[in-house]
């Protein structure tokens, strides 16, 4: 007699799906994005990111004890300075809106794990992610502000920079510069997948920081590419980079995969603005169940090789997860 193989004795209830399964999502896997600004008594929704909000700093330690509360281990911060330059200034200043931050919550949660994003566009008048000259945006002359904040980042008591610009060679100076400024432990968590994607509207919304001319495109990765993000990841590897983002994830998951099963290192998913809205809106009519629909995006997102998620459903995941 042959025998029907049956895999339904692995999924007849709860318990042995549990049992089983393959992937699981952990608050520990969370890291929540933030964004704060000057002045006081701010706390600005984002339109199209229902739930974001831009917080001033005094109302940043009160923002936290929610996410200190459900065990979030990690924030990323984004920063949106009082004036803009052409040179970013606001992102190297010892008093600047990240530095700050930065201070402030490890005054009031010394333990929380923060993370810097690295980049100029917040904090240029252009909103390009480095110098420019004659339209044409400068690499080299951008590292070495790249460095600056990164550098004063460290200072200021982060526990680790993320630079998100996408400049040839960055990964490399900052290693270099936090070393020889005595900040050999801090590690680096590189945009090195980051595409120049449709999904980021909101969050150009959320910091500000949408391009006054022109787009990303001579810098950020073609969509259409992966054997690129390859190439881009391994250098920044090369550079010193500990941990590697790739950016978007929903719509990349063969890179995740490729990246965690070529080079072995911790891979961070940002599962970006664009996502997190479309579940939202679609959610908000009635057309997906949000909860559910959430928690399978990111379990693919684990799936395709991801150890960490970079997420602004943070905040709902790990209330669903703590209670489960």
């Amino acid at each position: 007699m042959q025998l029907i193989q049956r895999p339904r004795r692995l999924r007849m209830n709860e318990a042995i799906r549990k049992m089983v399964r393959e992937n699981q999502l952990s608050v520990t896997d969370l890291i929540y994005p933030m964004f704060v600004r000057y002045g006081e008594n701010i706390k600005n929704p984002v339109p199209s990111m229902p739930g974001v909000y831009q917080y001033s700093l005094d109302l940043l330690p009160k923002a936290l004890e929610e996410v200190v509360a459900l065990k979030i281990p990690a924030i990323l911060l984004f920063g949106l300075p009082a004036t803009k330059d052409e040179v970013g200034s606001g992102a190297y200043a010892d008093d600047g809106i990240i530095q700050q931050a930065v201070r402030l919550i490890k005054k009031h949660y010394p333990d929380l794990y923060v993370i810097t994003d690295v980049c100029l566009c917040e904090y240029t008048s252009h909103g390009h992610c480095g110098l420019v000259q004659d339209g044409r945006i400068l690499n080299d002359q951008s590292v070495e502000l790249l460095v600056k904040t990164a550098v004063s980042q460290a200072k200021a008591g982060a526990d680790m920079v993320a630079p998100s610009d996408m400049m040839d060679g960055r990964v490399g100076a900052i290693r270099e510069a936090l070393d020889v400024a005595g900040f050999c432990h801090i590690p680096i968590m590189s945009y090195a997948a980051k595409c120049s994607s449709a999904f980021y509207g909101p969050f150009r919304d959320a910091a500000g920081s949408a391009p006054q001319f022109g787009d990303r495109r001579a810098y950020q990765m073609d969509p259409a590419n992966s054997d690129e993000a390859i190439r881009e990841t391994a250098l920044d590897i090369e550079e010193g980079a500990d941990l590697i983002i790739v950016k978007p994830a929903l719509a990349y998951g063969d890179i995740i995969y490729r990246t965690k099963q070529e080079f072995g290192l911790p891979v961070a998913a940002y599962n970006v603005s664009g996502e997190y809205a479309m579940i939202k809106a679609a959610a908000a009519n009635g057309w997906l169940d949000e909860k559910s629909t959430v928690l399978e995006t990111l379990l693919s997102l684990k799936r395709a090789g991801a150890d960490l998620l970079i997420t602004y459903h943070a905040l709902d995941v790990a209330r669903w997860l703590n209670l489960a």
